[in-house]
């Protein structure tokens, strides 16, 4: 940034840079309401006093208001009446800027005592603000209100929120980059109930959390484990018939289980679907090393030997074994954690919890099973069991095996191929589909779309879910894309969807975001995508090269081509389309003439459509905030064209009308091509993308 401030134009203001430490969708959502209070200052509130408790929190990484206005004190101008005094807008709001304020101006001593000095010039009110005098570059004055109308109605509204088809003022949490979706939940709820009780008369109403799923997940990993740890134990009885061999066995799973936590919280591990996965799947693996131990100490009690003196021959025999089985199962786990990639990411701790815990339990196997055995178990007498009913059949199968190797050879060889065969029919796909009850619509209007446009759009589509059973809740946010930003922009939109829980409803998912495709289809000129948990398309391809005009080319191509696949919808390019524009061109030997510059011009006309930049714009005081005060010609004159051709330029010696620097030719709505690119790079996305079948169009791109 700093090496291309020099390139922009004096009168930008100085760039400000802040790393934005968030991570994927918001994690809560909150409405907020107050009879007592207007929208503007509930919107307030939210930027202020909520932000302000919720911000810096545990893996909370920003605040974000939805729907509301900011507050702003307008003044709607006159053109006719600016003319007649011969003064433009820029000027009306640079005098409000050095007059409406209050500045310290040094201190006085009087006396045997120093007082400070400030010249105060802010109006204490409106009607004070319309009162102020207003001085033509003629020395004439008039009171602001006698050139424009001020009202105190808040900030244009470029954004807007609903849920359920009702406006509102909400504000959504999202969790900073590395930080835990349940801490930042209940961070917020923490803060939530103490504003609360700082602020009685305001209703907080929660409309969505993330965490509730996250936290599912988590308890039905956790009850998955507890259940896979007491069927083996229920599985270990059913062969061994001893409790107390049963007993032995089943102590390793804890022994093995908790080692492993405390190496997880050493490895900087969280307890995630991932590690819990390798948790819970390793549950069975844990007591088998225990259960060799105990079925060959047995083997030597049946000996006549007792069991201390079992126990120490028994696993004196077997100890490579054993050594070798846990050995095996951690070379094949252990470098899937060395993984290279986002796959790396994602396996990492999976990888080395397994083999942490096979550790563990091998040691469990090595040292305290045989002491356990020792001590614990009973001489039962000399000779073998009786084989059982199982075990008969299976040396029957032994047998026969053994006897026909070849057939048994071939069978063996047979299931392997058919089991790569059945391998290649499966789905490919990078992370498994999940169903937590929401989805995220992103939905992009034509370039140079209203706000007015954006809410009939939203508000059409929403009809149409709302008719879809599945579909329980509706919020829509207006003026924002899927990964937020601090300007707002009406072509975008995201609608919420939240369903009904999955034991109302037949469909997933998925199945319900394809109804909702073929809901809205008819909507004319509108791109939709349905956004994943990071707020972005499935698959995102970029194209990159100097030649923009070649990387369009192939850009376009390439959509084509991957659209033509018939497992692949919804492709459309991230690039921007055409948008609207109004262009002034001077005349350059007659503005020169005039000592008029580009520059003035600019300002003059930015002045009069979308008011200074803030940092320039006069504030009203109002109790412990100050309210900008915005300047520029009232909505009728801004709706017409040849009042920008008619606006003055302030020049050295005078003023100077657009039409005579300016060519009127030029002053006409025009289609400009801005295609979205940084260095060259022009983004081109698709959604719902099988990987399997992409290449083959790819490769003729290359």
């Amino acid at each position: 940034v700093t090496r291309v401030r020099s390139d922009l134009p004096a009168s930008v203001e100085e760039p400000i840079v802040q790393r934005l430490d968030v991570t994927g969708l918001p994690i809560v959502t909150y409405s907020v309401t107050d009879p007592n209070r207007t929208i503007a200052e509930l919107s307030h509130f939210v930027d202020d006093d909520v932000a302000r408790e919720l911000q810096g929190l545990n893996s909370v990484g920003d605040v974000r208001r939805v729907g509301g206005i900011d507050e702003q004190i307008n003044v709607d101008l006159d053109p006719a009446r600016l003319a007649s005094l011969g003064i433009t807008a820029a000027e009306v709001s640079q005098q409000l800027s050095a007059t409406n304020i209050n500045l310290g101006s040094g201190r006085g001593d009087l006396g045997s005592r120093e007082f400070s000095i400030r010249a105060l010039g802010s109006s204490l009110s409106v009607a004070d603000l319309a009162a102020l005098p207003i001085v033509s570059s003629e020395g004439r004055s008039v009171r602001l209100d006698q050139i424009g109308r001020i009202n105190d109605g808040g900030a244009e509204i470029r954004s807007y929120a609903s849920f359920d088809g009702e406006p509102i003022v909400a504000f959504q949490i999202l969790r900073s980059t590395g930080g835990s979706d349940t801490e930042a939940a209940d961070s917020a709820y923490a803060a939530v109930e103490k504003l609360k009780g700082l602020y009685p008369e305001v209703t907080f109403a929660k409309i969505d959390d993330v965490s509730v799923y996250t936290r599912g997940n988590y308890e039905q990993t956790m009850d998955t484990l507890f259940e896979g740890a007491a069927l083996a134990v229920v599985v270990v009885f059913l062969f061994l018939r001893d409790w107390r061999a049963t007993l032995i066995a089943g102590v390793a799973l804890p022994l093995s289980v908790i080692p492993t936590f405390f190496m997880m919280w050493v490895l900087d591990f969280s307890l995630n679907g991932i590690s819990l996965l390798a948790v819970t799947l390793v549950t069975g693996i844990l007591v088998d090393d225990a259960i060799v131990e105990i079925e060959n100490i047995e083997r030597h009690m049946a000996m006549g030997k007792s069991p201390y003196k079992a126990s120490m021959e028994a696993a004196d025999e077997i100890g490579l074994t054993v050594v070798a089985i846990s050995s095996t199962i951690v070379a094949v786990f252990a470098p899937v954690s060395f993984m290279s990639g986002i796959a790396g990411q994602y396996f990492r701790q999976f990888g080395l919890t397994v083999a942490i815990a096979v550790l563990f339990s091998l040691a469990v196997a090595r040292f305290l099973t045989p002491m356990m055995t020792a001590y614990f178990l009973k001489d039962r007498g000399h000779g073998q069991r009786p084989d059982g009913f199982v075990m008969r059949n299976y040396l029957r199968i032994l047998r026969w095996t053994l006897r026909w190797r070849w057939i048994t050879l071939g069978l063996g060889l047979a299931f392997f191929a058919v089991s790569i065969w059945s391998a290649t029919l499966l789905p490919t796909g990078f992370l498994p589909e999940e169903d937590n009850g929401r989805s995220a619509l992103s939905v992009e209007l034509p370039p140079g779309s209203q706000v007015e446009d954006n809410m009939r759009v939203t508000s059409a589509i929403a009809e149409k879910l709302q008719a879809i059973p599945e579909v329980a809740d509706v919020l829509i946010t207006g003026g924002n894309g899927p990964g937020g930003g601090s300007v707002a922009d009406p072509t975008q939109a995201v609608i919420s969807l939240y369903y009904v829980p999955k034991a109302e409803r037949s469909l997933g998912k998925y199945q319900i975001e394809a109804k909702i495709e073929d809901a809205i289809a008819g909507i004319p000129d509108i791109r939709t995508y349905f956004a994943n948990d990071g707020g972005q398309r499935a698959i995102v391809l970029s194209i990159l090269g100097e030649d923009q005009g070649k990387v369009d080319a192939y850009a376009r191509d390439l959509v084509d081509a991957i659209a033509a696949l018939g497992s692949v919808k919804n492709v459309t390019s991230g690039a921007s389309l055409m948008r609207p524009e109004i262009q002034i061109t001077p005349k350059g030997d007659v503005a020169a003439e005039l000592g008029v510059t580009a520059n003035a011009i600019a300002e003059t006309i930015r002045v009069a459509t979308i008011g200074d930049v803030e940092a320039r714009l006069a504030k009203f005081n109002r109790g412990d905030r100050q309210v900008p005060i915005m300047v520029r010609l009232n909505d009728d004159a801004r709706r017409d064209l040849s009042n920008l051709s008619n606006q003055m330029v302030p020049r050295t010696g005078g003023i100077l009308v657009v039409r005579s620097g300016g060519t009127k030719e030029a002053l006409e709505d025009l289609l400009k091509a801005d295609p979205f690119q940084i260095n060259g790079l022009a983004h081109y996305q698709v959604t719902e993308f099988k990987a399997g079948k992409l290449n083959p169009a790819l490769v003729q791109f290359a």
